[in-house]
C-alpha cells in the first residue's frame, strides 16, 4: 500500500443555494469555462456556452457522460438547478415502474428508489471531476420547521429545495457530497419605526453568502472561509486557480486528433461505437464548445484532409414527426434513430404486432419502456443496423 501526504489539488465540487433571483447563476457563470446544463431555461439572457436543454433523465445523463468523455469541452460543469434535475428523476423512476407519482410506491419506497438513483448521478459527477473539471450544482432554497431532539420548541431554517417530504434523502446526499456548500441570502435589518419598539421594518438588502452552518441555514466549506462573505465569486476565486485549468487543457491537446480516429473493429470485421460516447456536436451547443480557439484544435481541424460530415440536423434531412413526445425526439436525434427503426425494435422484442403505428403505442409504453430504458432499445437498433444490407460496394 502506497501512503501519501499533503495537499492533493483536484477540482473542485460546489453547491451554491439561495431564493430565486439572487444571482446563483451569474454566480456559477463566473468559474472557469463554465458550460451549463439549464435544466428550468434560466440562462437565455446570458452570454454563456449550454448544452441543450435537458427533456428527460436519461438526456441528462448523456450529457454529463459527453463532458466526461470530451474533457476539452470546458473547465466547469454548471448544473442549473439540481431541483429541477431531481424532478427529471423522479418522473424516470415513476415511469420506469409505471406509476403515477412517487408518492404511489407507498411505504416511501419511491424515495429510497430516488435516492439510489440520485448516488449513482452523483457518482457520474464524480468521473468529472476525476477529469480535472469543475462542477457546480445551483439550487433554490426552501424554509422548514425544524425542531432539534434535545430541545424544546421548533424554529424556521433554510435548506435546498431537494424533496419536499422528509422521507426524501436526496439532499442529504448532495451536501455530504460537496466540497463548498454555499447559503446565498439577502442580509436585512429589522429597524424600529416608533418610540416603543412595537413597529418594524426591513431594510438593507445587501447579497451575502455563508459558508459555516448555523441553526439557520446549512453550509460548509473545506477552505478556511469567513462564516459570511459577499456573494461575489472573487471571494472564492483562490481556491479554484486558473493553473488547475491549464493542467487539465494541456494533455487533452495533444490527444485531440485521436479523439476523431475510427472506431476499432471487432473479431467480425464490424466497427462498434466507443462505449459511453455522446454525439460530436449536439443540436444548440455553440462551436467553442467543440474547437476551442484557446487550444489550436479549430486550426488542427481546418487541416484534416478527410471531408466534414454532413450536417445532420433538426432544421435539415432528418425529421421526426411532431406527435413522438419531445423527450423520445432528444434521444432519437442524437444518434438519428427514425421512426421506422423504433418501431422495428418494438416489433423484433414482441412488445406489439408488426405494422403497429406509433400513435397506437400507450403512453405508458412509450415512457416506462422506450425513454426509460433507452439504451437497450438502442442496443437493439444497432443490431438491426448491423444487419443492413449494402446496395453498393
Amino acid at each position: 500500500m502506497e501512503i501519501t501526504r499533503g495537499v492533493i489539488q483536484k477540482a473542485k465540487k460546489v453547491v451554491v443555494y439561495g431564493p430565486e433571483g439572487i444571482g446563483k447563476s451569474t454566480f456559477a457563470s463566473k468559474f472557469p469555462d463554465p458550460v451549463f446544463i439549464d435544466t428550468e431555461g434560466s440562462t437565455s439572457s446570458m452570454d454563456v456556452a449550454r448544452l441543450p436543454r435537458p427533456t428527460s433523465w436519461e438526456m441528462l445523463l448523456q450529457e454529463v457522460d459527453y463532458i466526461k468523455n470530451n474533457p476539452h469541452a470546458c473547465g466547469t460543469l454548471v448544473i442549473d438547478t439540481i431541483d429541477w434535475a431531481e424532478q427529471l428523476c423522479i418522473e424516470f423512476i415513476c415511469a420506469k415502474h409505471q406509476k403515477d407519482g412517487i408518492e404511489s410506491f407507498g411505504y416511501g419506497k419511491g424515495y429510497i428508489y430516488v435516492k439510489e438513483e440520485f448516488g449513482r448521478f452523483l457518482n457520474r459527477l464524480e468521473d468529472v471531476i476525476e477529469k480535472g473539471i469543475n462542477v457546480v450544482l445551483t439550487a433554490h432554497a426552501q424554509m422548514r420547521k425544524f425542531e432539534q431532539p434535545d430541545e424544546m420548541g421548533a424554529y424556521d431554517r433554510y435548506e435546498l429545495k431537494l424533496g419536499t417530504k422528509t422521507s426524501s434523502q436526496t439532499a442529504p446526499l448532495v451536501k455530504e457530497w460537496s466540497d463548498m456548500l454555499l447559503f446565498a441570502n439577502y442580509k436585512t435589518y429589522s429597524i424600529a419605526v416608533d418610540d416603543k419598539g412595537k413597529k418594524h421594518k426591513a431594510q438593507g438588502g445587501k447579497r451575502v453568502m455563508y459558508t459555516s452552518h448555523h441553526p439557520c441555514w446549512d453550509a460548509k466549506n473545506r477552505y478556511g472561509l469567513d462564516e459570511e462573505i459577499p456573494f461575489d465569486y472573487a471571494e472564492i476565486t483562490h481556491i479554484l486557480t486558473s493553473k488547475q485549468k491549464q493542467e487539465t487543457r494541456q494533455p487533452v491537446e495533444n490527444k485531440m486528433p485521436e479523439t476523431k480516429q475510427a472506431a476499432p473493429e471487432t473479431a467480425g470485421g464490424k466497427n462498434e461505437e466507443p462505449a459511453g460516447s455522446f454525439m460530436d456536436i449536439p443540436d444548440g451547443v455553440p462551436e467553442q464548445i467543440e474547437f476551442d480557439p484557446g487550444t489550436g484544435t479549430v486550426k488542427e481541424a481546418d487541416q484534416k484532409k478527410d471531408p466534414p460530415k454532413p450536417d445532420m440536423s433538426r432544421s435539415q434531412t432528418f425529421r421526426l414527426n411532431s406527435y413522438i413526445p419531445k423527450a423520445l425526439q432528444d434521444l432519437m436525434y442524437e444518434k438519428m434513430v427514425s421512426e421506422e427503426e423504433l418501431l422495428e425494435a418494438v416489433y423484433r422484442r414482441g412488445f406489439f404486432p408488426r405494422g403497429t403505428p406509433f400513435g397506437n403505442l400507450p403512453d405508458e409504453f412509450v415512457e416506462g419502456c422506450l425513454i426509460a430504458a433507452w439504451p437497450k432499445v438502442l442496443a437493439v437498433i444497432q443490431e438491426i443496423r448491423s444487419n443492413y444490407e449494402i446496395p453498393f460496394e
